[in-house]
């Protein structure tokens, strides 16, 4: 029985999903297909790469630097988070933080990582084929917040975030063969996105990049449709829903210290919920 995991990311509140990672490197647990959103992609990465902790300390130390978000990102490059500084200088073989590269890319399991092109509005799914050793561009094109960010250009095609197309891409990982999947949210399970938040976001884009504008208009429909499919699927037994009963006044962009911790011990003790599916789906296994 294959088994998924889906973060579907949320900037700083991914904290959250960092701790459930956390809990499962510390158990041991693994799954067949792991599929990363937006700010999820770099959790997912560094749990494949069995790093334990190493998310905690980007969420929780050099979250806090100018260089990883700050005003001064966005009047120098108009970016205000520093992808390249995150993915690139912190990340790189011979940055503060290295990713392991030879230990993510070396398992079994499938990756994908989530962006939606600009050009199309459409979602892509790079995968390990796409990453190499220091250049990690896939991650920062999948963490590319409309308005926040530029869009980031890999081979000259322009991407953003990826939660703007498929924000809760459960259905990727049944298509790949999975039986069940362990779906990680950054917001309560009973929360529904309303299409007023993206208002400003779509303007910015409708001139230059009118698919992914449409694409954003349509997000919490998306959103929400997909959600409802997730509890669904929970209700017949085939995905287990990892999220926070409250978030407090965490956002994308939050910047309490607190908060973030919270966040990332709450995620902790939830992911314990994940041992007993995982057994049962191995239980479930006919002898051979």
């Amino acid at each position: 029985m294959k088994t998924g995991l889906v973060d579907v990311g949320g900037g700083m509140r991914d904290i959250y999903g960092a701790g459930v990672l956390d809990y499962c490197i510390d158990q041991g647990i693994r799954f067949d297909c792991c599929i990363g959103v937006s700010a999820g992609s770099a959790n997912v990465t560094s749990f494949l790469a069995g790093q334990r902790g190493r998310n905690y300390r980007f969420y929780t130390e050099y979250a806090f630097r100018k260089e990883y978000m700050s005003f001064g990102n966005w009047l120098r490059n108009r970016s205000y988070v520093g992808l390249d500084y995150i993915y690139g200088t912190l990340s790189n073989s011979d940055g503060e933080y290295p990713l392991d590269y030879e230990r993510m890319v070396s398992g079994k399991e499938d990756l994908w990582i989530v962006a939606a092109n600009a050009l199309t509005g459409k979602p892509h799914y790079f995968d390990k084929a796409d990453l190499k050793q220091d250049c990690y561009d896939p991650v920062k094109a999948s963490s590319c917040v409309p308005m926040v960010n530029r869009p980031y250009l890999i081979d000259g095609i322009p991407y953003y975030d990826g939660g703007i197309a498929d924000p809760i891409p459960v259905d990727k990982c049944l298509e790949a063969g999975c039986d069940q999947v362990v779906l990680i949210l950054t917001r309560p399970k009973e929360y529904r996105r309303t299409p007023d938040r993206d208002k400003m976001a779509v303007r910015s884009l409708k001139r230059k990049y009118p698919a992914a504008a449409k694409t954003l208009q349509q997000r919490a429909e998306t959103y929400n449709r997909e959600l409802e499919h997730a509890i669904e699927l929970e209700r017949q037994g085939k995905v287990l829903i990892i999220a926070p009963d409250d978030i407090g006044k965490m956002k994308t962009l939050t910047k309490d210290l607190e908060t973030i911790k919270a966040l990332y011990h709450k995620g902790y003790e939830d992911g314990r919920k994940i041992t007993p599916y995982v057994r049962r789906s191995e239980d479930s296994v006919p002898e051979r």
